[in-house]
């Protein structure tokens, strides 16, 4: 099906650009939300009048949504979870638990601006992408931990993926190796005896 975009789509347009586009993805997510208009005769007369219309409200929207991008670009936002010693999330965090997050700091967002491809399943610390607008996009971190005190450490830059007593059992262990292999030790170089055939 062609229609006609009625303002910018990531990956397919710009505004008044005509596509072509699967049946469905038109007729469930661009008509539905208005994004576009099916490409007929009427409906090029019809853009042409509101074109000017569209430019002027999708010129304000922009304005407004840098304003936006500029508070929230290369925030950080902290999310606790519960997880194993290895670090695996029980659960995941999702884009509701993202916004959720944002909110507690003051800032709204929907769930359509959220670009998270998939769950975060791992402790540590996410890069995200927010389309505050079709044509403004910032990148925000989400630090997902089971403590504030372990979301501060991350966002130090420490490895948290193994304990303090793994770290120190194998510092030991590296300490005990490389005593056993010294390499100025003497070593008993006497071969076995030869065997003898019958």
């Amino acid at each position: 099906m062609e229609v006609i975009l009625l303002e910018r789509v990531a990956k397919l347009g710009q505004m008044g650009e005509v596509v072509k586009v699967r049946d469905g993805y038109a007729r469930n997510f661009l008509l539905k939300r208005g994004k576009a208009l099916r490409a007929t005769a009427d409906n090029r007369a019809k853009f042409d009048g509101m074109k000017a219309e569209l430019e002027a409200n999708n010129l304000k929207a922009k304005g407004e949504a840098t304003k936006v991008a500029e508070k929230i670009d290369g925030r950080n936002v902290v999310v606790l979870r519960q997880a194993s010693e290895t670090g695996q999330l029980f659960g995941s965090v999702s884009v509701r638990d993202i916004i959720t997050s944002f909110e507690a700091d003051g800032v709204t967002i929907s769930r359509s601006q959220v670009l998270l491809d998939a769950p975060i399943k791992i402790i540590g610390k996410h890069e995200i992408a927010i389309a505050v607008h079709p044509e403004v996009e910032v990148n925000v971190s989400v630090t997902v931990a089971r403590s504030a005190d372990e979301a501060e450490r991350i966002n130090r830059g420490e490895d948290i993926s193994t304990r303090q007593e793994d770290q120190d059992a194998a510092a030991e262990a590296l300490a005990a190796a490389g005593e056993f292999f010294d390499p100025e030790a003497q070593h008993d170089d006497a071969a076995p005896a030869p065997a003898t055939e019958k």
